[in-house]
């Protein structure tokens, strides 16, 4: 499949993103940073290998770790990206830029700090934690 490029923008419309991905597939992040970003676990697109931001003057840049940071709309709060300080890895969450895509769920990562009380159906690759670090000194994608 080719690479598609999807559009969204935050609830109010400040800013506008186009997303290149190369598959559509979805992850589902567990760390506690995502789940205490967002209320629960990151869905979002992983293989996104561009972003394009219009209205970045909305945009507020958190670096919520030595190695990453997320960016959200600094009007309304809608979650823009995660990304990678070296700026080789994007995140976006799925809901930013459906439009009812035939989405393939087959990835969950920090998979070791997933609480109990939640748990999805679908078959996935899971990592854990210091298996997603290890990955991603590889360069495996």
């Amino acid at each position: 499949m080719d690479a598609m490029t999807l559009t969204g923008s935050c609830l109010c419309g400040a800013v506008t993103l186009a997303v290149e991905a190369a598959r559509q597939n979805i992850g589902a992040c567990h760390c506690r940073m995502c789940r205490t970003w967002g209320g629960g676990p990151l869905l979002a697109l992983e293989s996104v290998s561009r972003v394009t931001v219009e209205g970045e003057d909305s945009v507020s840049v958190f670096a919520s770790s030595e190695w990453a940071e997320r960016a959200f709309c600094r009007h309304c709060g809608t979650h823009l990206f995660y990304r990678l300080k070296t700026g080789e890895h994007y995140a976006v969450p799925a809901g930013l830029v459906d439009e009812g895509q035939a989405w393939t769920f087959d990835s969950q990562i920090f998979i070791d700090e997933k609480p109990p009380w939640y748990a999805f159906a679908n078959d996935t690759r899971d990592l854990t934690g210091r298996e997603v670090f290890e990955a991603f000194a590889r360069g495996d994608d």
